[in-house]
């Protein structure tokens, strides 16, 4: 089971996270971010590489997609908070979109 971030370990983790973009989400230990594609296209397309990548990692985003930005959110469910999966994966879809 993946243990939830903490204290010091916690703030180092998301620091870069949040010099990159992402935000905490008030009332809940999640971290979200708004992506903007060129068009939907883009957009679908990098949904889906991080679809591939989420599926290896059996950790899944919540998000939704309008036309061509995606909103996502973080959040690790069975460790009741963020986790190293989380920096992971948000690690992973920065550097998709920058591409």
């Amino acid at each position: 089971m993946t243990e939830k971030l903490t204290g010091s370990a916690r703030a180092e983790a998301l620091a870069p996270l949040l010099a990159a973009g992402w935000t905490e989400v008030e009332g809940r230990d999640a971290i979200a971010r708004s992506y903007r594609f060129g068009n939907f296209i883009e957009a679908f397309g990098w949904m889906t590489q991080v679809a591939l990548v989420a599926e290896k990692m059996n950790h899944h985003p919540e998000w939704s997609n309008v036309y061509r930005t995606v909103e996502v959110t973080l959040t690790t469910h069975d460790a009741g908070g963020l986790s190293a999966l989380d920096v992971a994966l948000a690690t992973k879809m920065d550097a998709l979109a920058a591409g």
